[in-house]
């Protein structure tokens, strides 16, 4: 009896271990510092990179499943949120702020398919400099480091103001918002996509459903997470917004991404081989967390957020 149930043992003691150590090296939100830190390790371990590729967000499948290949979906995303918010109505030349653009993928596509100047600005350091190596000299993009609710540029600078799953890092909305919508010239085009919660304040959360909310508080260096609701009030109450903000939920196309992203690793299981053993422990690290991700946004205690505006 013992020797039939040693396997279960070992397997039930291989995944405490596991979530220990992921509950312990919790990455918490602290100060804008630590999510430059947690992007600064991200980029320079390269795993990040290697598995979700040059786009760090979720992508787009227009059946709403995964019968998409996982990168091309990326550069749909992109593609579908031009398209939707009208930044393909803005000629070429035009000026625009990619805010929280990672290592460039997105500011690569808006400069390569539509003849955008772009400014990527990210909070870390790494980023930026592997967004540089990896943009041609041909493309008009350039990246700094910059805080986003810091924002260094003159009001009305840009011609459009573009920001992809930033904002659940940001610890003051408004001014998030804020910042974005003063450097927008006036008709000028916006387009923000972000993780959200649903409204939690008129379906408060469920004990486990807090837990699973702590959870991606704090392995992912969120400090909050707000309701699309919210964050449109917030936009629309903007006086350059001028209560023109339109928002939907693109759960339904983007759900796919997070089955995906594990399924990634199965497909290209060298991309992290290549990188050494601790390449696959941090891998593993972040399954728990994709997984939660997936439940939270297929029961709806997340959203996926879109937001666009004329300025």
């Amino acid at each position: 009896m013992f020797e039939l149930l040693l396997p279960f043992c070992l397997l039930f003691l291989l995944l405490l271990a596991l979530f220990i150590i992921w509950r312990n090296n919790a990455r918490k939100y602290i100060s804008s510092g630590t999510v430059a830190s947690a992007y600064d390790a991200w980029t320079q371990d390269k795993l990040l990179e290697r598995m979700w590729g040059e786009h760090i967000h979720l992508g787009f499948y227009p059946s709403g499943k995964s019968n998409f290949d996982f990168r091309k979906a990326k550069v749909q995303f992109v593609h579908e949120l031009v398209k939707w918010s009208g930044l393909d109505k803005l000629p070429k030349g035009s000026r625009v702020l990619d805010v929280g653009c990672g290592i460039g993928g997105s500011s690569r596509i808006l400069s390569e398919f539509y003849g955008f100047n772009v400014t990527g600005i990210t909070i870390s350091p790494a980023q930026v400099k592997r967004a540089r190596e990896l943009t041609p000299s041909e493309l008009n993009c350039n990246f700094q480091v910059m805080d986003a609710l810091d924002l260094k540029f003159e009001d009305g600078s840009f011609d459009a103001v573009w920001s992809v799953e930033a904002g659940a890092h940001m610890n003051d909305k408004k001014r998030f918002a804020d910042e974005m919508l003063r450097t927008l010239r006036p008709g000028g085009y916006f387009a923000l996509a972000d993780w959200n919660s649903r409204d939690l304040k008129t379906h408060p959360p469920s004990f486990f459903e807090k837990l699973v909310l702590k959870q991606l508080l704090e392995q992912w260096v969120h400090p909050n997470f707000i309701s699309i609701h919210e964050f449109s009030i917030i936009l629309d109450t903007n006086k350059n917004s001028a209560g023109r903000v339109i928002s939907d939920n693109w759960n339904f196309y983007t759900n796919p991404s997070w089955y995906d992203s594990i399924l990634e690793g199965i497909r290209r299981p060298f991309a992290i081989l290549n990188l050494g053993p601790l390449a696959i422990v941090k891998s593993v690290r972040e399954i728990p967390t994709i997984l939660l991700m997936n439940w939270a946004f297929k029961k709806g205690l997340m959203e996926f957020g879109v937001y666009k505006c004329r300025g």
